[in-house]
């Protein structure tokens, strides 16, 4: 078992939800809970049927944050479905989600970035 300077650590970007999708040729997101990216982080959207958005399944992008909870990616979203939180979640429903897959070669900020919770 590898040894951490902390018992449990967090390690970060993680997984997030998404709770609101806006539409352009520039796609703005939401997370909860707050994303903790960074700007150059490429990320992997999972949408699914009772979120809409069908279109935006499996895409890439690379992140520019705006704030706590949102960013930015270069999709051009304009002509997608639009995206939907289900009131009533179902049984076979999973929810939106993004998720950090890599990041820009150049930068490599968050490889070497320790966020631990102190």
């Amino acid at each position: 078992m590898p040894t951490y300077p902390l018992a449990f650590p967090i390690f970060q970007p993680a997984m997030r939800l998404i709770t609101a999708i806006q539409r352009g040729t520039i796609t703005t997101v939401t997370t909860s809970p707050n994303h903790q990216y960074i700007s150059g982080t490429i990320v992997r959207f999972y949408t699914y049927p009772a979120n809409g958005m069908p279109q935006l399944n499996q895409l890439t992008g690379t992140v520019t944050v705006t704030g706590v909870n949102t960013f930015t990616v270069p999709i051009d979203s304009t002509n997608f479905d639009p995206f939907v939180v289900p009131a009533m979640p179902t049984s076979n429903n999973t929810e939106a989600c993004v998720v950090p897959i890599g990041e820009v070669n150049e930068l490599l900020k968050a490889a070497v970035q320790n966020i631990l919770p102190f």
